[in-house]
């Protein structure tokens, strides 16, 4: 119920018939449910690889750089 919440709705229009169309939705209610019951995978904690650190610390860098050299010379005048 944590997942799903109080209330489970299931709505069919796909076949021409009632009969049909409530199967299909008793159908999707069951996966419905199934879904709800399914425990979610938990994820398993992951480092960093050096070779991603270094492209991260070089690019934060070259934006450093790119900035430094946006601004207005200081000039000795």
């Amino acid at each position: 119920m944590a997942r799903a919440g109080p209330v489970l709705t299931a709505v069919s229009q796909d076949a021409r018939g009632q009969a049909r169309n409530r199967e299909l939705a008793l159908e999707r209610l069951a996966e419905k449910i199934a879904a709800g019951l399914a425990e979610p995978r938990r994820r398993r904690p992951t480092r960093p690889t050096r070779a991603s650190r270094e492209r991260r610390l070089e690019e934060k860098r070259r934006a450093g750089e790119r900035k430094r050299t946006r601004r207005r010379p200081t000039g000795d005048y």
